[in-house]
């Protein structure tokens, strides 16, 4: 079953007429997680906030999204609202930019669980405190009471995971969630997402330019290049087989970067026996 459908999407700037998603469709399947790969200016993230209908004012669209068989385009504003965070639960890739920074996370969370549940202050308190503690983050009401820019992008990245599971969403969007951290954050924060599609039993479209960390967790793969889908299958058939001259590129671009980390590594072990 398709939890998501996208038909024809088209993007397009109205000050410029510039096509920035051009007659884009694909679907995600129910429990299965989609990658969407490409370089900056891909087009990546404009097609997922085109999904969560969070685009600059400027940028229109057309076509069809369903959504549970419903047309997202003809949901207004408050309705969409309600979809958001509970149905469709969007990842930045900014920790920083997705929290108010004048007030303290705590005040955050339990605004965007308000929207969704008639809980009180108390009971958001405890599940989310439960919440953050299953993605291994310590002292988490002393957490609730900093302010974002008292956390590491890592942290605020495993609390907007904690919120998802709090949430329980039907689809999960990541939109580069990794990009901002160093290697061994990424890491830990790939493993909660990994455990969170396990947990919820979620969807969720991966948006990301490294290769190895969609090889990591997508089912399927998409791979944009100027606004167009270029190439699409499931992960594994894409990466060791590439179609598309853009696909072998970045297959390629990545291999040379892994077989130069290799070596690097490789002569580190020479010099540390020596």
């Amino acid at each position: 079953m398709n939890l998501l459908e996208v038909n024809n999407l088209k993007v397009w700037d109205v000050n410029t007429g510039k096509e920035i998603i051009v007659n884009s469709s694909f679907h995600l399947k129910q429990n299965s997680c989609l990658a969407i790969v490409g370089e900056s200016g891909s087009g990546k993230s404009v097609t997922c906030r085109a999904i969560m209908k969070l685009n600059k004012s400027y940028l229109r669209q057309s076509g069809e999204i369903l959504f549970k068989g419903k047309n997202i385009h003809d949901l207004s504003e408050k309705e969409m609202r309600k979809k958001r965070g509970k149905n469709l639960c969007m990842i930045l890739q900014n920790g920083m930019s997705a929290f108010d920074p004048s007030c303290v996370i705590g005040i955050h969370l339990r605004e965007t669980l308000a929207e969704h549940f008639n809980w009180s202050k108390k009971e958001m308190s405890g599940r989310m405190k439960s919440a953050m503690e299953s993605v291994m983050l310590k002292n988490p009401l002393e957490i609730m009471n900093k302010y974002p820019h008292q956390l590491s992008g890592g942290m605020l990245q495993r609390i907007m995971i904690a919120l998802a599971i709090v949430l329980e969403p039907d689809i999960i969007i990541a939109d580069e969630p990794t990009t901002a951290l160093d290697a061994i954050s990424q890491y830990e924060v790939i493993e909660q997402f990994k455990k969170l599609r396990e947990r919820l039993g979620c969807s969720m479209i991966f948006i990301s330019h490294d290769l190895a960390v969609v090889k990591n967790i997508a089912d399927e793969v998409l791979v944009m290049k100027d606004g167009e889908i270029v190439e699409r299958g499931k992960t594994a058939e894409v990466f060791s087989e590439p179609q598309h001259d853009y696909t072998k590129y970045l297959v390629s671009t990545r291999q040379v970067l892994s077989n130069h980390f290799n070596r690097i590594m490789e002569g580190e072990a020479v010099v540390v026996n020596s």
